[in-house]
C-alpha cells in the first residue's frame, strides 16, 4: 500500500506529519496509541440519546441558533463521499407561511467510536448552524466549543484511516 493511500484523510496536513501517520499505521501501532488514549466506545447509540446530546451542547454555546428539528444517526452517510456529518436547512413553503427546517445527521460509524470523536464531529455539524463554510470563523468556533478541537480531528482521521485498513476496533459494548 502507499502511503497516499494510508493517509487518505491526512492530506491537509503536512507531509512530514503524514509520512510519520503512515509509518504508524503500516506497523499497526495506531489502534494501540487510540485504544490507549481513549479505551471505551460511547454509549450513545440511539436516535433519542444523540438528540439529547446534541441540543445539550447546543444550548450552552449555540442559544441564539435556530432550532433543530432533526437530529439522527444516518446509515447513508458514506466516508466515501466525505461525509461523517452533515446538516441541511431545508425551506418548504406550506400555504402562506415560509416553514424552515433544520437537520443535522451523523454517520452511523459514530454510534462505536469514543466520546471525544462524537463530540467533535457534533461540534463541526453545530458550527455549521452559525457559519456554513470552513473558514477561521467556523475552526474559531469550533475551538471555543471544543477546545482540543484539532488534536481530536487529527487523531479521529487516524482512526478512519485504520477502520478503513483492519476494521473498527471498537465493537464491544461499552462497560
Amino acid at each position: 500500500m502507499s502511503d497516499e493511500t494510508l493517509v487518505r484523510y491526512l492530506r491537509a496536513y503536512p507531509e512530514t506529519v503524514q509520512h510519520q501517520a503512515a509509518r504508524l499505521l503500516k506497523e499497526a501501532k495506531v489502534a494501540g496509541y487510540l485504544r490507549s488514549k481513549y479505551p471505551s466506545a460511547h454509549s450513545i447509540n440511539t436516535d433519542k440519546l444523540l438528540r439529547s446530546y446534541v441540543m445539550a451542547i447546543k444550548s450552552q454555546y449555540l442559544k441564539s441558533t435556530d432550532p433543530l428539528n432533526k437530529v439522527v444517526f444516518d446509515a447513508k452517510i458514506h466516508l466515501v463521499h466525505n461525509a461523517l456529518g452533515t446538516h441541511h436547512r431545508i425551506s418548504r413553503q406550506q400555504g402562506g407561511k415560509l416553514k424552515r427546517q433544520r437537520e443535522i445527521r451523523i454517520s452511523h460509524l459514530f454510534k462505536r467510536v469514543p466520546e471525544p470523536f462524537l463530540n467533535m464531529i457534533v461540534v463541526h455539524e453545530l458550527a455549521h448552524l452559525r457559519e456554513l463554510d470552513h473558514n477561521k470563523s467556523f475552526y474559531r468556533l469550533c475551538e471555543h466549543m471544543l477546545p482540543d478541537y484539532h488534536q481530536l480531528e487529527f487523531e479521529m482521521r487516524l482512526f478512519l484511516t485504520e477502520v478503513e485498513l483492519r476494521g473498527n476496533f471498537y465493537t464491544e459494548p461499552p462497560q
